[in-house]
């Protein structure tokens, strides 16, 4: 039996040595994952024989991959994607569904988020309200339409009036600085994404008391004040005496919807004895605006930036997880299918349950320890010998009986 003996031995130290080629060859290789062979001794029993009989050798019983998270690497490409943590990339190609820790991903001419063998990264796709709606997964496609522009519908302004001003008693006049005690502006849209300038100005009446009046691009909106605003003591807004926000009204004529609408409020405004001073203006509403880039966030959010200043989410990247990745099958391309033996797929979006986070602009590389499947080369190889020279032996033994008379 030393003869099969040894046969298999050389076989199976074959076979690791080419396990630990192909583990070489892939250390550069972007998600790859480490494969080792498990040896299985080999025995030949009659039936119902006793036990202690002599092995007839060794075989190898499976090739397992080793799953541990690879270093993680910066690139330039913000589709390039790393996951620190469980999971696999789910793929789609022509509805055929694949798994994968490669996350080098670019757009195709579509817009739709693929792998360098064009598979398609899928995710939850975005309702009409521009919110993540997590149904079943999709191929994700980033869109470059232009977004809607937005009205605007609440403005507040921050400001600090100055308590040492006197109070002005001539009729108010546009025109003349002298008629008013402040002024500041700031931009507001109409339903269309023009521009208007909303100029603000503050007439101090009387202690503690002021006069708002408002112009839309240079034209005054209505014939009075647009509010007053009363400061207590202490210099903080009297709002027992005062109504926030202001209703505005202003008439456009760039065919948008007219008159344009909204609040004005001066919330967290003071009074202090110190010089004017405008301390913050925002608007809610913006333009239209185009794609001018976008970003993946650690959750799979695929967030679209445009150049109106908006952000928008266009999808989010699901992971799936399995109760036995060993049991996945391994396709080349660094991708793996699902099999009776993996379990079915676990899918979530990244950093919910025991799925990983995302690293936008990193890559995972391979897990292959180099050191150490060298080291494992020279004993495999160290083994092979061995077997050869227990067959060696062997013959030599069969020629020695072969030689008697």
């Amino acid at each position: 039996m030393s003869f099969q003996q040894g046969l298999s031995g050389l076989n199976a130290s074959a076979r690791n040595l080419d396990v630990i080629g192909n583990n070489v060859a892939n250390a550069n290789t972007v998600g790859f994952k480490a494969s080792s062979a498990v040896f299985a001794d080999v025995y030949a029993n009659a039936l119902g024989g006793a036990g202690g009989a002599v092995g007839i050798g060794t075989t190898v019983a499976a090739v397992v991959q080793g799953f541990q998270q690879g270093n993680i690497t910066a690139t330039s490409n913000p589709l390039d994607l790393a996951i620190n943590g469980d999971g696999f990339f789910r793929l789609s190609n022509n509805g055929a569904v694949t798994w994968t820790r490669n996350g080098q991903f670019q757009l195709d001419k579509d817009g739709y988020i693929v792998n360098v063998e064009g598979a398609r990264v899928t995710g939850y796709p975005v309702g009409p309200t521009g919110q993540v709606v997590a149904s079943t997964p999709a191929d994700l496609q980033l869109s470059r339409a232009d977004i809607s522009p937005s009205a605007t519908t609440a403005a507040n302004v921050v400001v600090n009036m100055d308590s040492r001003k006197a109070a002005i008693a001539v009729p108010f006049n546009q025109t003349d600085p002298t008629t008013y005690s402040n002024a500041t502006s700031q931009t507001v849209y109409d339903s269309l994404g023009n521009a208007h300038t909303l100029t603000m100005y503050f007439t101090k009446t009387a202690a503690n008391t002021w006069d708002v009046r408002t112009a839309m691009d240079g034209t005054m909106i209505g014939a009075g004040a647009t509010g007053t605003v009363t400061f207590d003591s202490s210099g903080a807004i009297d709002t027992a005496a005062t109504t926030l926000p202001f209703s505005v009204s202003a008439t456009v004529t760039t065919g948008a919807t007219d008159p344009l609408v909204f609040d004005l409020d001066f919330t967290g405004s003071t009074q202090f004895g110190s010089a004017f001073g405008v301390n913050d203006l925002t608007q809610d509403g913006y333009a239209s605006g185009r794609l001018t880039g976008f970003n993946i966030s650690d959750d799979g959010t695929v967030m679209g930036r445009y150049s109106n200043g908006q952000s928008r989410a266009q999808g989010q990247v699901v992971l799936g997880t399995f109760n036995n990745p060993q049991g996945l099958q391994p396709l080349g391309g660094n991708q793996w299918a699902e099999t009776a033996a993996s379990g079915q797929p676990q899918v979530g979006a990244p950093k919910t349950g025991t799925l990983g986070a995302l690293q936008s602009g990193a890559v995972e590389e391979s897990n292959v320890d180099l050191t150490a499947e060298l080291v494992g080369m020279i004993t495999a190889q160290r083994v092979y010998q061995a077997n050869a020279q227990t067959i060696k032996t062997q013959d030599s033994v069969m020629q020695t009986l072969v030689n008697l008379r």
